[in-house]
């Protein structure tokens, strides 16, 4: 399967469609299941507390899965992602409320490289704060 979104119609400086990703304890305790990452500063407030944290934090791998969907709903193609990098800058905090946390991701392609490749530079951001640093993909475009 190859990206639906052609090499020759996109300029650096193309903006993807920007994302917002909710995320609550539940959603929390989903992603633990199918990670299998149970560690406690992800469900368990006294512990996260107890170690330094403001409150319990969503999963890094998580966070970084969400940004990334960005690029593969605009490519329409996960396959087209041959590289994916990013730092973790400031933990996504989850309280235990109704509403939960929002990480809010944007994208730009920032450089168009060699085979029909972009670079795509991500912006996530959770309370006002980058959740995510360095977040880049290259992307094989049709």
């Amino acid at each position: 399967m190859t990206a639906k979104i052609s090499y020759g119609s996109v300029e650096v400086g193309t903006e993807l469609p920007a994302r917002s990703f909710p995320v609550t304890r539940a959603t929390l305790v989903q992603y633990a299941g199918a990670s299998g990452d149970f560690n406690p500063i992800h469900w368990n407030e006294k512990f996260a507390l107890e170690v330094g944290l403001p409150d319990v934090i969503a999963h890094g791998m998580f966070t970084m899965a969400e940004a990334i969907r960005v690029v593969t709903d605009w490519a329409g193609d996960p396959g087209a992602v041959v590289d994916y990098g990013v730092r973790f800058t400031k933990p996504v905090v989850v309280p235990n409320d109704d509403k939960g946390a929002l990480i809010e991701v944007s994208g730009k392609v920032a450089a168009k490289l060699d085979d029909n490749l972009v670079r795509v530079d991500l912006v996530a951001v959770c309370d006002g704060k980058k959740v995510l640093g360095m977040s880049r993909a290259v992307v094989r475009l049709a």
